[in-house]
């Protein structure tokens, strides 16, 4: 099948992968994040969306409340990216996403949705897989003796060990005489 858009314009996973957050027990994506990956405006998407509300049940979008996104704010840095936003923002669960393909036909929508949706497939199949191996872990132990307490503490471990996520640079810039 030929492919829309060329994928060296598609935003890297990991970028996606940071744009997803859990919010209500969720994975959630924001409209400002999916807004920009489409290439269109925030206004314009919402608009879409709710020319298209039937298509939107509560578990496919909702709308942050006023504690909530403070929260997220606060706890996530996101006030540069919202700062001037007068309404609260929507959150788009993984069926939210795909739902949005059929609202937004331009050519760069439709490649993000399928690129934003394999990322959630993706990081779904990865917990499966991570609470499987934990699993055959917890099952082994019972099993071997407890000289082995040692290498099972260890796996134990690095299983709980989340991923380096890419860090932000942070601090200021010394500034030059004459600046």
């Amino acid at each position: 099948m030929k492919e829309l858009v060329d994928n060296t314009s598609l935003i890297p996973k990991e970028r996606i992968i940071n744009k997803i957050y859990w919010v209500r027990g969720q994975r959630v994506m924001f409209d400002v994040d999916l807004a920009e990956m489409y290439e269109i405006t925030t206004g314009n998407l919402n608009k879409a969306v709710k020319r298209n509300v039937e298509r939107f049940p509560n578990d496919f979008m909702f709308q942050l409340s006023k504690l909530e996104y403070e929260n997220l704010k606060f706890h996530v840095g996101r006030a540069s990216v919202w700062g001037g936003t007068r309404a609260l923002p929507y959150a788009f669960t993984e069926q939210g996403v795909a739902m949005l393909s059929s609202v937004l036909r331009s050519k760069r929508a439709v490649t993000m949705n399928i690129h934003i949706v394999r990322v959630f497939t993706r990081m779904r199949e990865m917990l499966l897989t991570h609470k499987e191996l934990r699993e055959k872990i917890d099952k082994m132990e019972q099993k071997y003796d407890k000289n082995f307490r040692v290498v099972f503490d260890a796996l134990k471990q690095m299983l709980a060990m989340k991923e380096e996520e890419p860090r932000r640079e942070i601090g200021f810039r010394v500034r030059e005489k004459g600046e």
